[in-house]
């Protein structure tokens, strides 16, 4: 008998311990694995999970996690501009997009990039940015199957193990859909 992985993608406004747990433990997996979205190194427990209770508390961060038969192995998140930020009232940003090595090839990451394009339509967003390191290469093809387009490359976007990585820069606009 051939068993499909279950996958499941939704927005979180809350996490149990043990989600927290494994929340945690897929994003440290990303991050040595080097999908690093800020971290070179997965930071201590505590920490982290300070970090992920934070995101949950912002109002203008939407938290969506990606689970693999019932376990966190990824997320994203939508970032709204703050309410004085008026002249970019009309765009968001995502951040911290992952999914853990273990769970990767199963689809979680196009399937949170399309729950956060639906969530962008509904607040009425015309426009999506994201920013990524050069070296994530599926990352990169992801983003542009998905419509993004690239409008620049910093060749000093990151410092990693003390050698500067490019990034990109990416948007991807709802006007014409």
């Amino acid at each position: 008998m051939n068993i499909t992985p279950r996958v499941e993608v939704c927005l979180t406004e809350s996490l149990r311990k043990r989600e927290l747990g494994e929340l945690c433990e897929a994003a440290a997996g990303a991050i040595s694995n080097g999908a690093g979205f800020g971290w070179i190194n997965p930071p201590e427990r505590e920490r982290f999970e300070r970090y992920w209770r934070g995101v949950l508390v912002i109002p203008e961060r939407s938290l969506f996690v990606g689970r693999l038969d019932g376990v966190i192995a990824g997320s994203v998140q939508l970032v709204s501009p703050h309410a004085q930020k008026e002249a970019w009232s009309h765009g968001c940003q995502i951040d911290t997009h992952f999914v853990a090595p273990w769970a990767r090839g199963y689809g979680i990451a196009r399937k949170l990039m399309e729950a956060v394009h639906l969530q962008a339509k509904k607040a009425n967003f015309r426009v999506i940015n994201l920013s990524v390191r050069d070296t994530q290469d599926a990352a990169v093809k992801l983003y542009e199957s998905l419509g993004y387009i690239r409008w620049g490359t910093n060749p000093k976007y990151a410092l990693v193990d003390g050698t500067l990585v490019a990034g990109h820069f990416y948007y991807k606009s709802f006007d014409r859909e």
